[in-house]
């Protein structure tokens, strides 16, 4: 006997037939956590997707995975364990849901093609990226703009769905300074010292290459005003 199951059993027999109940892990750049069935956010966004299958003692499991890109009909990666975990680092709508087979005998239970016309899958939305560095900071340990990076690194408007990234700092005859490769992270960034030590105030220059989720290069250069005279509350330029 089949069971082609198209929503979770009701009566008392079929509850103690097996189910699933998919949901999933999100560990987002920034440190943050969820959980859910959804998530939106910037890449590359970890995460790990859990089964939760129920009533499965004396059934032999099958499970697939099937991860596709909004608007595609072909999964573009397909997982075979009872949960599985995946890094996104495409931007874009993704849509994931888990067929599952289980065999008892001559008795199956299916959740694969039929189930999913109506069950709600797992989605999530990465980001198109974004990367832009202002022409200033002040490192005075004043607690505003102290290292040079990206713009909003620290209020959590800055990068997103950056997936590679490397900076360096030059002084004005291109001896480099300082280099770091990740945007995310609020201390990355540079603090205004050569090896240890504060540099003087006045021009310097970065050089940034990165890629995003969408395949967009960024390859920026301009000059960075190192300006310890500048308190919080002041105003200049960080265009």
């Amino acid at each position: 006997m089949i069971f082609a199951l198209m929503a979770f059993a009701e009566s008392s027999a079929q509850d103690l037939l097996p189910s699933i109940s998919p949901t999933a892990r999100f560990y987002a750049v920034d440190g943050t956590e969820d959980e859910g069935t959804s998530y939106s956010g910037s890449a590359p966004l970890r995460a790990q997707f859990f089964a939760n299958a129920e009533h499965t003692a004396g059934w032999d499991a099958h499970y697939e995975w099937r991860f596709t890109l909004e608007g595609e009909d072909e999964p573009y990666l397909k997982r075979f364990e009872e949960d599985t975990e995946f890094t996104f680092t495409k931007a874009g709508g993704h849509r994931i849901v888990l067929y599952a087979v289980f065999v008892q005998g001559n008795d199956t239970v299916k959740f694969t093609e039929e189930y999913w016309e109506t069950a709600a899958p797992l989605t999530v939305g990465i980001s198109e990226s974004k990367l832009e560095f202002p022409n200033a900071f002040s490192p005075n340990n004043d607690g505003h703009n102290e290292y040079y990076q990206a713009k909003g690194t620290k209020d959590g408007n800055g990068p997103q769905s950056i997936v590679e990234f490397e900076a360096h700092i030059f002084n004005r005859w291109g001896q480099k300074l300082y280099s770091w490769t990740d945007c995310y992270t609020y201390e990355a960034g540079w603090d205004g010292k050569y090896k240890g030590k504060p540099v003087k105030d006045g021009v310097y220059y970065v050089l940034v290459k990165a890629r995003g989720a969408d395949g967009r290069k960024f390859n920026i250069k301009r000059d960075v005003n190192l300006l310890r005279g500048v308190r919080e509350g002041d105003t200049y330029g960080t265009e």
